[in-house]
């Protein structure tokens, strides 16, 4: 399912997960409000990797939405007209060069992956997930709704997001409610993909077979499974994982899906228990947390957090917020991460983040 959503009637400013009660609580009292045969009411949100800070939930003035199965449908919450500056027309500007910087020194970035491998070695813990930023400046402003409208065509097969100043294209299916089906894709382990069909399938393999990259992404497996089986009546995982690719990169995908038994929890509850997942952050979580805290210099905002949107029944998608950027004062700024193990090597993760940052910039540099 995809939606477009213009405007936004009600913005809930809620701390998360301490408050999705709210925004459940505010979606039920807007479809009662609403004629039966109206749509389901809908919000959207992009929140901060960081959990304790607050996240914003917009549900839009006007929403257009296509299920798989090709039903559409639409919903005005009330009759004001759009004002023009919500409704983006074309291109207005085209930038004539671009400049991407790394926010921190490659050396200096490369120096914390050993003082995570350090940290596992000691057993502090078993997996950590480290990410660098760059920023994206052009000579001409571009809005973000641009930039999301560039990666929406670059990338027609990923779960696109666009949304208060956030967009992106990410691989990953954090979790997905409908009615009494959950779903979750974890995608852990990584390698470049080459543009070559033959030298891409041989990588394909070398991931699969590779004893680093299929324990980095058991630990996620591991514990999206076991976080999610309390709800459900069955909960399967696929037996091996699958390699997907996803522009210049290629990743170890997992499907994990069951039936939720009743009462059926609201996708905003599955998606609170998940984040942040080994994927994102680590194993175990906390220890995980606290060494991102020490070696990352700048805040990741809302990269790595969940970007989807939730209706007033409780069904939904979120997605984890990747392969995207955010626009900034600065510029747009980008994040690439990478999840360290015992053996992890600097040049091998340096080389996985700038082949992240290429399948980014890609979509958003015309030439």
């Amino acid at each position: 399912m995809w939606g477009t959503g213009l405007g936004a009637v009600i913005e809930l400013p809620a701390p998360w997960p301490d408050h999705l009660d709210r925004v459940g609580a505010v979606l039920s009292g807007l479809k009662e409000s609403l004629p039966p045969s109206s749509a389901v009411p809908v919000a959207f949100a992009a929140l901060p990797f960081d959990r304790s800070q607050p996240g914003r939930f917009f549900v839009p003035h006007y929403l257009r939405v296509q299920t798989e199965d090709g039903e559409q449908w639409e919903v005005m919450l009330h009759s004001d007209p759009l004002p023009d500056s919500t409704i983006q027309r074309g291109f207005p500007t085209e930038p004539s060069s671009y400049t991407v910087t790394a926010e921190m020194a490659v050396q200096h970035w490369c120096d914390t992956i050993g003082e995570a491998t350090q940290a596992i070695a000691s057993g502090a813990l078993d997996k950590v997930v480290l990410a660098r930023s760059v920023l994206l400046s052009t000579d001409k402003p571009l809005s973000y709704h641009q930039l999301g409208a560039l990666m929406a065509a670059a990338q027609p097969s990923a779960l696109r997001y666009c949304i208060d100043g956030f967009f992106g294209a990410s691989p990953e299916l954090l979790v997905s409610r409908l009615n009494e089906v959950v779903r979750a894709q974890p995608m852990a382990g990584t390698l470049p993909r080459s543009g070559d069909p033959s030298r891409d399938a041989q990588r394909a393999a070398e991931l699969l077979a590779s004893e680093k990259n299929r324990w980095e992404h058991q630990i996620t497996i591991d514990m999206v499974h076991k976080t999610l089986l309390p709800w459900c009546s069955y909960l399967d995982a696929e037996p091996q994982p699958q390699v997907v690719g996803a522009g210049s990169v290629q990743h170890l995908a997992t499907m994990v899906e069951g039936r939720l038994s009743a009462p059926l929890p609201s996708v905003l509850e599955l998606m609170a228990a998940l984040h942040p997942t080994p994927a994102v952050g680590g194993s175990p979580t906390q220890a995980a947390l606290q060494k991102i805290a020490e070696l990352e210099p700048v805040s990741r905002g809302r990269y790595g957090g969940p970007v989807g949107w939730v209706d007033a029944d409780g069904n939904g998608a979120w997605a984890v917020g990747l392969r995207g950027g955010e626009a900034t004062a600065e510029g747009t700024r980008l994040f690439a991460g990478v999840g360290i193990v015992e053996d992890s090597d600097p040049d091998t993760e340096l080389a996985e983040t700038r082949a992240k940052f290429a399948s980014t910039l890609a979509s958003l540099i015309r030439p």
